[in-house]
């Protein structure tokens, strides 16, 4: 009774204090190590699909650690250049997901670059240029990167969408469409058939090793933005860290449409 009530009493007793060192561990040969792992991925997912002319990008609004629910509203979708605080005028999106915290840095530095170069030059950044622009900042973060994986979305000077996916340390290219995030094995291989077409074959053909597969083509508007919701919606049956809202940002020569849509809240 007595270890009982010693244990009882110790295990509600706070043991940390400001006063006390850091907590070290020794390693081998006397010396000692401090660790300090300065990241943490608060969930969600990202996707874009481009077409012939629009690019929509899209993520959810649920922020988590761990196990723990941060918020339901945060969002992972960012306009960038474009006038003032509101970002008038703006026809560049930036999603990022990972490290919530690195996700809006990334956006911050991205737009104030943006926003400078129209200062400078007296015209709008192209989003070939953007893109560019983008990778040279993460790579120039490479030793010490952000937690973050990036889709950039817009509209080339053809008028066409233009949507450009990014590694962690600045590696890109320009792709149809990309899922990023905690949902992303689930969402890449739905966009990967619906999209992209892979492995599938002319039906009208004959069989055999010599049978034409088909190619793939933009899809139309209305379609995408099917696939988009059809996708978070299969992706919140199966993932924890996703779910809550679905922010869509659909964006063409007439500027960013923002459409926002509930998602499962389980």
């Amino acid at each position: 009774m007595a270890a009982l009530s010693s244990y009882s009493m110790s295990s509600c007793t706070p043991t940390f204090s400001f006063q006390q060192p850091p907590q070290t561990s020794s390693a081998a040969g006397g010396q000692t190590q401090h660790s300090f792992y300065p990241y943490t991925d608060n969930g969600g997912s990202t996707l874009g699909i481009s077409g012939d002319s629009f690019t929509i990008l899209a993520g959810d609004t649920r922020s988590t650690s761990g196990y723990n629910i941060n918020t339901r509203h945060e969002p992972k979708l960012f306009r960038i250049g474009g006038s003032g605080p509101e970002h008038k005028n703006a026809r560049i999106v930036l999603s990022v997901v990972g490290f919530a915290a690195d996700g809006r840095a990334l956006q911050e530095r991205l737009d104030t670059v943006v926003k400078l170069y129209r200062y400078q030059h007296g015209k709008d950044i192209s989003v070939h240029a953007c893109a560019q622009r983008l990778s040279h900042i993460l790579y120039g973060k490479r030793f010490f990167p952000y937690y973050v994986t990036a889709i950039l979305g817009g509209i080339d000077e053809e008028g066409k969408g233009a949507l450009y996916s990014y590694d962690p340390v600045g590696s890109y290219e320009r792709e149809y469409c990309r899922a990023a995030g905690a949902a992303a094995s689930l969402i890449m291989p739905f966009l990967d058939n619906q999209v992209n077409l892979k492995n599938q074959y002319e039906p009208e053909a004959a069989q055999g090793l010599g049978k034409p597969q088909l190619v793939a083509k933009p899809l139309d508007r209305k379609t995408t933005e099917e696939l988009v919701r059809d996708a978070f919606t299969s992706a919140v049956e199966r993932h924890i860290e996703v779910g809550d809202g679905l922010q869509m940002m659909v964006i063409t020569k007439d500027g960013i449409e923002e459409i926002i849509s509930p998602l499962k809240q389980d």
